[in-house]
């Protein structure tokens, strides 16, 4: 049963995120280590608005706030979602008439935690370090109402801190007002050069946003936000460019929401300011904050250390896949082939090898195109655009479409490493010929490479396995690594 008395599907989790400047709901559905989104849905109620000159949250906005709310708790209701967890941020922290709010959530069943600046720190930075686990620098979780900076470093949130400068705070105060404000906040707190030598991670919808804006801009061919990187000087010219912007510009950008268009000025121009008193080498974007954090801190640390992308991949290759678990023992086949590629290398290739079957429903004609779309446009997170491209790639040519690589792959990683992303395509598809999918096959069989060979070992039992197409796909291997195929 869930907190409703319904029902419940074991595997639902969903939270309810009370911003200062959106109410949203995200239903998950999955692997712990990284479920799925199933539903999400927002409202830009826009609770934080007006807070700082009055204290209070503007009526039209709690109107907005408990309709959103009402839908929300139906939603959670019908969907017999087992776990609906609802949390308060900034605005409902700090604005005099915040119980209000909570009570009318109270009476519709939920139970709302008022997070401090604190925990929603924390909620950010295991956010970021849940789809980017490498991270280390700061992550900057700009909201409607405060500005959370968090230092994150080998997979641990360090130092946190919380500033009212959220960007319905904010607003209409840019120039020399806001620059000695953020300075004097960020001096004051002994944040100031913190940042040096390494990135800012950016969260919150409006920092997204201004990724979204680059895109367009830059005319870029991966409309995916998560791990999108912004220099400095890039940030310093959009936050003098913006202002000039006409609305209708703003709308012609693809994936730009009009809600987020009209704060971007004052989030560009705070941002601009952050990178130069943090002194930060860079920013990447982060799809990932608060919300992911707090799932990502209700896990054991065995869950957590798991790498997101094999888990998604794993999942992805179950469901689409035709014969379970094959991918793993795919990777450890060909894995002989490429043992002095580096760890970073070899993970993009087991996800490859994981997502090898997405394809097998598809018009034939379509299935190469098919896995450039899986891997291009999936929700993967811990992987950049390279490494997207790679796995595109690999994909690609494991599904029949060829050693060329169709665009906008050559846009996006560079010649060798797409040629790579070619011999574990040629591999994979060798694998899966001589195989037919299942696992005997690959369990009695081995792959190697050396002097100037690829060696298929077969038992002599096999031997009838090693036909004309698999012949084919042995030789075309071979080829590409310089090497001759050898059948012992």
């Amino acid at each position: 049963m869930n907190i409703f008395g319904k029902r419940a599907d074991a595997s639902r989790t969903a939270i309810i995120d009370i911003g200062s400047n959106s109410v949203r709901l995200v239903v998950y559905q999955g692997p712990a280590r990284l479920p799925a989104t199933l539903f999400n849905e927002k409202v830009m109620a826009g609770l934080g608005r007006g807070l700082a000159q009055t204290g209070r949250m503007e009526p039209s906005a709690l109107a907005a706030a408990r309709t959103a709310l009402a839908r929300f708790a139906a939603v959670t209701r019908e969907m017999e979602v087992a776990t609906v967890r609802t949390v308060a941020t900034a605005a409902v922290r700090d604005a005099e008439n915040g119980p209000e709010l909570i009570d009318a959530a109270t009476a519709l069943g939920l139970t709302v935690e008022i997070l401090s600046g604190e925990q929603e720190a924390l909620g950010a930075g295991q956010g970021v370090l849940s789809g980017i686990p490498t991270a280390d620098g700061i992550v900057g979780d700009l909201g409607g109402g405060s500005l959370e900076l968090v230092r994150v470093r080998a997979g641990k949130v360090e130092d946190r801190v919380s500033f009212p400068l959220g960007v319905l705070r904010i607003a209409g105060t840019r120039g020399k007002s806001l620059d000695k404000r953020v300075s004097d906040l960020i001096g004051k707190a002994g944040w100031r050069g913190r940042g040096r030598g390494t990135p800012l991670y950016l969260v919150g919808g409006s920092w997204r946003a201004l990724g979204r804006l680059h895109m367009g801009l830059a005319g870029y061919p991966l409309p995916v936000v998560h791990q999108y990187c912004l220099a400095p000087a890039t940030v310093a010219q959009l936050a003098a460019q913006l202002p000039l912007m006409t609305k209708q510009q703003l709308r012609d950008i693809p994936g730009l929401s009009s809600g987020r268009a009209a704060t971007l000025p004052d989030a560009t121009a705070l941002l601009d300011i952050v990178l130069r008193e943090l002194g930060s080498a860079g920013t990447v974007i982060s799809a990932f904050g608060l919300r992911e954090g707090l799932l990502f801190g209700m896990l054991d640390a065995p869950t957590r250390a798991l790498d997101p992308l094999i888990v998604a991949a794993r999942e992805e290759g179950r469901l689409l896949g035709r014969f379970p678990e094959h991918g793993d023992l795919l990777d450890r086949w060909i894995a002989p082939l490429f043992a002095h590629e580096a760890p970073s290398q070899a993970r993009i290739r087991h996800a490859a090898c994981l997502l090898a079957d997405v394809g097998w429903h598809a018009n034939p004609e379509f299935r190469a195109e098919r896995g450039v779309e899986v891997a291009l446009h999936g929700n993967w997170v811990a992987i950049d655009a390279r490494e997207r491209a790679q796995l595109a790639q690999s994909l690609f040519t494991s599904l029949g479409g060829g050693t060329l690589s169709p665009d906008p792959l050559p846009r996006l990683a560079g010649q060798q490493a797409l040629a790579g992303a070619v011999a574990w395509g040629l591999a994979i598809r060798l694998g899966q010929r001589l195989s037919a999918g299942l696992a005997g096959p690959l369990q009695r069989s081995r792959l190697a490479r050396d002097a100037g060979t690829v060696t298929l070992a077969l038992p002599a039992a096999d031997r009838a396995l090693y036909g004309e197409t698999v012949e084919k796909r042995h030789v075309a291997l071979a080829t590409l690594l310089a090497c001759k195929p050898v059948l012992a």
